[in-house]
């Protein structure tokens, strides 16, 4: 699989990523072993999770694999922490939380660092500088190698890296930022992404099948094995189910049609190659989902595919988001 340099940084990680959110909740140890397994095989390094993910059993189980089954050298561990389960305060990010977070990820992962270790929500109620500290700590101390932000809108993205290269002292640079990002939602090309690319911060896609709809599975009815049937996972997938949704799916289903391809390909490929993205993360359920995913490395779509994707899906940015003067 092509490798990526994350960002403006030394960093290099797969093209694909490969998620856990299930993982230890829905996903169980042997399920979870063939899908790293299979992707570790096809050339995947990236492996991305949260101490939030399954209460920190997804790291738990993903700890008891590295080694087992697949070398910690091979692999770019990123995890997150800063949200909590906490009815009153659903985020922490402050600099102790953060960095006693960070040591109970390390002793489920089993390992001395992780390649990446993100804010995994923005705390209005700490100081940007004082979370920011805590990623500066993290690196100097040699338990994460390099550092980054998840579900930051523009604003707090831009603020963030700037003050890690503006900041007096030894600040580590941001490597990569993580959110939501398809077909079906674009929205980060309006602040976060331009401001990413200036930055030299690498976007990491959460969701890049749109939760699932992408791949054209609901377009006639709701698969009873589906996350969309499923108790905790339906609330998550039901805003892409409109109608808007089903006009961006049908004309993915119509170019892969005309490629002699699958939905799933054609959606992955689309956002893989969009401009600042560095690895999609992709959270199969199984082997033969991750197997399918996988398989668009060989795929590049066609420019007149591209802009017509592009077309049915374009998002209304309005002012101030386009120059005011063409409005």
């Amino acid at each position: 699989m092509e490798q990526r340099h994350l960002g403006r940084t030394g960093l290099r990680v797969s093209r694909i990523g490969l998620g856990t959110l299930m993982w230890g909740r829905d996903t169980d140890e042997h399920d979870a072993a063939d899908l790293l397994k299979t992707f570790w095989e096809a050339g995947g390094t990236l492996v991305d999770t949260a101490d939030a993910y399954g209460d920190g059993e997804a790291e738990y189980l993903l700890g008891r694999l590295i080694e087992g089954l697949v070398p910690r050298r091979d692999l770019v561990i990123s995890t997150k922490a800063g949200s909590v389960p906490d009815p009153d305060r659903r985020f922490d990010g402050s600099r102790g939380h953060l960095l006693a977070a960070l040591d109970a990820s390390l002793a489920r992962l089993g390992t001395d660092y992780v390649d990446l270790w993100q804010l995994h929500v923005y705390d209005p109620e700490t100081p940007l500088e004082e979370s920011l500290q805590a990623l500066d700590l993290a690196v100097s101390s040699g338990r994460a190698r390099y550092v980054g932000v998840s579900n930051f809108s523009g604003w707090q993205l831009a603020k963030a890296a700037t003050w890690q290269l503006a900041a007096p002292g030894a600040r580590t640079r941001l490597a990569g930022t993580q959110l939501e990002y398809s077909l079906l939602q674009r929205g980060v090309e309006r602040e976060v992404l331009p401001a990413a690319l200036d930055l030299g911060i690498g976007l990491l896609p959460s969701s890049p099948l749109g939760r699932g709809v992408l791949t054209g599975k609901y377009r006639d009815a709701t698969p009873s094995d589906s996350r969309g049937a499923s108790e905790h996972f339906a609330p998550f997938v039901a805003p892409y189910l409109d109608d808007a949704a089903s006009r961006i799916v049908d004309a993915v289903t119509t170019a892969a049609d005309g490629l002699a391809v699958t939905p799933l390909q054609v959606a992955l490929a689309w956002v893989r190659d969009r401009p600042g993205v560095a690895a999609p993360i992709v959270g199969a359920r199984n082997a033969q989902q991750l197997t399918a995913a996988l398989s668009v490395e060989s795929l590049s779509l066609p420019d007149e595919i591209c802009r017509a994707l592009d077309d049915v899906s374009a998002p209304v940015h309005r002012y101030p988001d386009h120059d005011w003067s063409t409005l």
